[in-house]
């Protein structure tokens, strides 16, 4: 095929490939606000981190004040809830897989580790636990997310000063070795939520973080070496957003205290686009025939 028509239909295929094709990263520029799901002010009240359970595709939220951990369908149906007894200022959430979660409070910077069980109560005084820091002000943990590649964890501290860490935490021993990720000088506030890219093997961001800024209104994607690829801006979106997560599709999750869950969609090309792409390239490949047999 010659070199001009090669060139053009990469140029078409380019265009045609599916979310997360980006060569730089996930590329946020290309998200919008697709929907909003409202939560249950009763089990879900201030609601400050999010997680998607890959075992079953639905959305567990957690609210700061300790109460519960409420589970979600991705269309925003509740679907069970289940009490935290003994916490007081959850902050992080995320999911290992089997059932099981890694909960966080912000000012004493400890995790625990617990099985979900609808309709159940997990104690604090009964888990597993790791301090990953000093007992410090309403400026400590606020995020971390399970490495699905590594079966590390990466966390956020809010500021004063701000931290992004990565490393493992073994709950059998209450031991630890997280350790400074990069030095973060994002531009933005505070430092919300995170969530790795790990679960996309195979694409060039599966390394990447996504980074939420509360007070910034800002969601970033960022590299393990600090470097912020895109971003998007949600001041129009919320005020108190500062939970994230992702599922497998590449639809991401923000969640705030109001309490929502904000469905964020990348853009593709209606099908009328694609019609058009298909018939051009039917078109390159009608002239390369005829150059053949002229």
């Amino acid at each position: 095929m010659p070199t001009f028509i090669r060139s053009t239909a990469a140029l078409i295929l380019a265009a045609c490939m599916p979310l997360g094709a980006s060569a730089a990263g996930l590329d946020l520029s290309r998200y919008s606000l697709t929907q909003t799901l409202a939560l249950p002010t009763s089990t879900a009240s201030e609601s400050s981190a999010i997680t998607w359970n890959w075992d079953n595709d639905h959305l567990y939220v957690v609210g700061d004040e300790g109460e519960y951990i409420t589970e979600v369908t991705r269309s925003g149906t509740v679907v069970s809830s289940m009490r935290l007894s003994g916490f007081d200022d959850t902050e992080a959430l995320t999911y290992i897989g089997n059932g099981q979660f890694v909960v966080g409070e912000e000012r004493i910077q400890d995790v625990y580790k617990l099985s979900y069980q609808a309709g159940g109560t997990a104690s604090r005084g009964s888990l597993a636990t790791v301090s990953l820091g000093a007992t410090v002000g309403n400026v400590g943990l606020e995020g971390l997310s399970y490495d699905r590649a590594s079966g590390q964890f990466v966390t956020v501290k809010e500021k004063g000063p701000q931290f992004v860490g990565l490393g493992s935490i073994n709950f059998s021993n209450g031991t630890h070795t997280v350790g400074s990720l990069f030095t973060p000088s994002l531009g933005v506030a505070d430092l919300s939520d995170v969530q790795t890219l790990s679960g996309f093997v195979g694409t060039s961001y599966a390394g990447n973080l996504l980074i939420i800024s509360q007070e910034s209104r800002s969601l970033l994607e960022v590299t393990r070496a600090g470097v912020v690829v895109s971003s998007f801006d949600f001041s129009s979106i919320s005020d108190t957003a500062e939970g994230v997560t992702i599922a497998s599709d590449g639809t991401i999750y923000l969640t705030d205290e109001t309490p929502n869950i904000y469905v964020l969609t990348a853009a593709v090309p209606e099908p009328e686009t694609f019609a058009l792409m298909f018939s051009g390239l039917a078109v390159l490949g009608a002239v390369a025939a005829r150059r053949r047999h002229a």
